[in-house]
């Protein structure tokens, strides 16, 4: 079955504030097999809004509807919904008790608009919200000779998710045929995404029943498998299938393969650090203590990763990592010789198995005819070999960065495999 989630509130059209509960809803909606077609945030008017639930009602079976249920003028959805669907509106009178308790409650005179919360579409079932005043209404009706399930539920996440969870899910449940969704997701470094579609295209356009979705940020791919079927060997059998195809296509470009979630670049390097029994240190300059912080950010990375310094000014390059100050003068600071110079006396400092060296132009000033910005050198040391990789990186600054980052941790995993 297709669903459609529909985010009420002119707030959300703005620059400052955005929709977070259809990613919860989502990610419930597909555990009971239930695929997310559309998403739509709507402003706070009727034309507007009636129009958005009839396009829904025309294209979905479930349609969720968040926000848009508070007592004041603005707040439009019961409204909406009833125009759309010519149904009426009563006043429910235990709902007009609840709200007079609540104020009384909170030792307050409710204002005479806050009754519109009591209002109850023809045919709707009630869906108390004890984390507030606005209760949800679930209506399993029809449009256009269809059967349609409509979920009204409060904007407020702390409102919205616990409703849904204790109300709505098991009313789903209960009227929805039972699917199984399986998901995998793979991520691959550094190659870029018109290249892996061109590899992987031939392959996954054979499987119209498994949906893939390529995703790409600053060097990184990841590939989402989704397969809905009615009995779960299938549908995991059929994502496995094309995921172990992909695999093989991608080779070691790949670097994860996990289940519904994917490890992170900088957890897979710590994983060859550990199965290696080897240590990383990381002398940085354009990048800024970033690799650090990524490597850093996985818990216990401290079994791997003994430290680093951030070498940006000249002087540190040779305080912290050793770069004599002569090897700066004859080839620049930005240089396959210092980059190599920082991996090599990091390592040694820090008595580490493996040393990382990184030193760029990552702009927007700062290039010459012969070294441009966005040119990064990398160096990697370890007792045995030392290597170094430059790249130029377009963009602004912190795309530069970023790139750089995951080319660097990218080149420790290619190592360590």
């Amino acid at each position: 079955m297709k669903s459609e989630i529909i985010a009420v509130g002119s707030e959300m059209l703005t620059p400052y504030r955005q929709d977070t509960n259809s990613l919860y809803l989502t990610e419930k909606f597909n555990g009971i097999g239930v695929t997310v077609a559309f998403k739509t945030i709507v402003g706070d008017r009727l034309k507007d809004l009636v129009s958005a639930i009839r396009i829904a009602l025309g294209r979905t079976d479930i349609l969720a509807i968040m926000g848009g249920l508070g007592p004041t003028e603005d707040d439009l959805t019961r409204e909406a919904v009833a125009e759309a669907l010519a149904l009426t509106l009563r006043r429910d009178a235990t709902q007009v008790a609840a709200l007079h308790v609540r104020a009384a409650t909170w030792h307050i005179a409710m204002p005479p608009n806050n009754l519109k919360q009591a209002d109850v579409l023809e045919g709707a079932t009630v869906l108390p919200n004890p984390n507030g005043s606005a209760p949800g209404q679930w209506l399993d009706t029809t449009f256009n000779g269809y059967r349609k399930l409509i979920l009204l539920m409060p904007g407020p996440p702390n409102e919205c998710k616990p409703l849904f969870d204790a109300e709505c899910l098991p009313r789903l449940r209960a009227v929805i045929p039972v699917r199984y969704i399986a998901k995998r997701t793979l991520r691959a470094a550094m190659i870029p995404e018109s290249q892996a579609d061109k590899l992987l295209a031939p392959i996954y356009t054979t499987y119209p029943d498994v949906e893939t979705t390529i995703l790409a940020h600053a060097g990184d791919i990841q590939l989402t498998l989704l397969c809905s079927k009615a009995d779960a060997a299938s549908t995991h059998a059929r994502v496995d299938e094309l995921a172990s195809r992909l695999e093989e296509a991608l080779e070691d470009w790949l670097y994860s393969s996990g289940g519904e979630s994917s490890d992170s670049l900088e957890q897979i390097v710590l994983y060859y650090l550990g199965l290696r029994q080897a240590t990383l240190a990381a002398a940085e300059s354009c990048t800024g203590g970033m690799i650090s912080q990524r490597i850093t950010s996985v818990p216990g990375a401290s079994r791997s990763f003994l430290g680093g310094a951030i070498v940006y000014a000249d002087p540190l390059k040779a305080a912290f990592a050793g770069v004599p100050a002569e090897l700066i003068a004859t080839h620049g600071a930005v240089s396959a010789e210092v980059a190599l110079a920082l991996a090599t006396g990091i390592r040694l400092r820090t008595g580490a198995t493996l040393g990382l060296g990184i030193t760029g132009i990552a702009g927007p000033t700062g290039g010459t005819e012969t070294k441009a910005v966005g040119l990064v050198y990398i160096a990697l040391s370890d007792p045995q070999k030392t290597e170094v990789m430059n790249r130029t990186f377009r963009g602004d600054r912190n795309r530069v960065r970023e790139w750089a980052t995951q080319q660097a941790l990218d080149l420790i995993r290619r190592r360590l495999m």
